[in-house]
C-alpha cells in the first residue's frame, strides 16, 4: 500500500508490529535533521566500502521531501532500504560503543590478515551503547528473539519482519523478509551475526520464529569453535509453556546420598539421578554444581 496521509498512516501503524508506534514517537521528537544524521553517520544510504563488487548503497528519503509520514514510516523502517552488510556494520557500531569500521572479506576463518579501518567514532555515547545492550539482551532473554536464547551465554539481538514491496510499488500482502540480527557476547561483544529469509513458507511469518533458532545455532558453533567461557551474570529467561526449562544443579559435594537425592528431588520434580558407588557420601556429580541442565535430564552422582 502506499500512505498518501496522516489518516491512512494511523490506520497503517495499528495494524502492524506493536512496537512501531514507539519508534515513531521516538523519530518525531528526535526531528529528521538529527534522526537522518544518525542514519547517515551509521553509514546507511552509501557503501559500506566492503571489498566486494556490486556494492549496493540503499535507499532513504530525499530530505527534501521528507514530511511528517516519510519521517514516521523511516523512524520504523518503512519506506527506506538497507542492506544486509549495512545492518551488520551499523548494528556492530552500536554495540562497540558508536565506532564505525569498514567491514572486510576474509577466505576462512581465523585469517587475520587485514585490520580493521576506523571510518567514524563518538556516532553515539558509551552510555547510550551500554543501555542498548541491555535492551536488546532482554529481547533475548524474554521477548521477540528468544529462540536465540543459549544458556549460560549472553545473547543479544533484535529480529525483523519486514513486508516486500511490489514491482507497482505497493506492499505485498503476506510476503516478508523474516530476520534476526544478533550479538555475542552482551556485555562485550566480539560476534555480530545476522539472518535473514526470503519469503520462506510453512512458517510463522515472524523474524523470532524463523531466522532467530538458525542465528541460534550459528552462535553454538561459534562458543563451540572458540571454546567460549560460560558466563552466568546475563538476564534470567522467564519461563513460558511452550520453552524448554533449565534448572541449576545445586551443591552437592559432601552430602549424603539420602540428602542429594532430598534437595535435588524437592528443588527439582523434573530432574532424573543415577547414583554411581556402593557408597554413602557425594564426591563428584555429571554434569557438576552450578551447571545448567534440560528438564527431565538425568544427573550421575558419584558416591564414595
Amino acid at each position: 500500500m502506499k500512505i498518501k496521509s496522516i489518516v491512512e498512516f494511523i490506520f497503517f501503524i495499528k495494524n502492524v508490529a506493536p512496537e512501531n508506534p514507539g519508534f515513531v514517537t521516538l523519530g518525531m521528537k528526535l526531528g529528521k535533521e538529527k534522526l537522518f544524521k544518525y542514519i547517515t553517520e551509521l553509514g546507511f544510504g552509501k557503501k559500506t566500502g566492503i571489498d566486494l563488487n556490486g556494492e549496493a548503497t540503499g535507499i532513504l528519503f530525499n530530505m527534501d521531501k521528507v514530511g511528517p509520514v516519510e519521517l514516521a514510516t523511516t523512524a520504523f523502517g518503512q519506506g527506506i532500504s538497507v542492506t544486509a552488510i549495512q545492518q551488520v556494520t551499523a548494528v556492530s557500531a552500536i554495540v562497540n560503543g558508536g565506532n564505525l569500521y569498514t567491514p572486510y572479506i576474509v577466505s576462512q576463518v581465523g585469517e587475520e590478515k587485514n585490520s580493521p579501518k576506523l571510518k567514524k567514532s563518538g556516532i553515539i555515547t558509551k552510555e547510550t551503547t551500554d543501555l542498548v545492550r541491555y535492551t536488546l539482551e532482554s529481547v533475548v532473554a524474554n521477548g521477540s528473539g528468544r529462540s536465540a536464547y543459549i544458556e549460560n551465554y549472553r545473547v543479544g539481538g533484535k529480529t525483523g519482519t519486514a513486508q516486500k514491496v511490489g514491482d507497482d510499488g505497493h506492499y505485498m500482502s503476506g510476503n516478508y523478509v523474516l530476520s534476526f540480527i544478533g550479538f555475542m557476547p552482551a556485555n562485550d561483544p566480539e560476534y555480530v551475526i545476522y539472518v535473514a529469509l526470503d519469503h520462506p513458507t510453512g512458517v510463522t511469518q515472524y523474524g523470532g520464529v524463523a531466522s532467530a533458532p538458525i542465528a541460534k545455532q550459528v552462535l553454538e558453533d561459534i562458543i563451540s569453535i572458540y571454546d567460549l567461557k560460560e558466563d552466568k551474570t546475563g538476564l534470567p529467561k522467564v519461563y513460558r509453556w511452550d520453552d524448554t526449562i533449565y534448572y541449576t544443579i545445586p551443591d552437592i559435594i559432601g552430602k549424603t546420598k539420602k540428602e542429594a537425592k532430598s534437595l535435588i528431588n524437592t528443588m527439582y520434580a523434573g530432574i532424573n539421578i543415577e547414583f554411581v558407588g556402593d557408597g554413602d557420601k557425594v564426591i563428584d556429580s555429571q554434569p557438576t554444581s552450578g551447571s545448567r541442565v534440560k528438564q527431565n535430564s538425568t544427573i550421575k552422582i558419584m558416591l564414595n
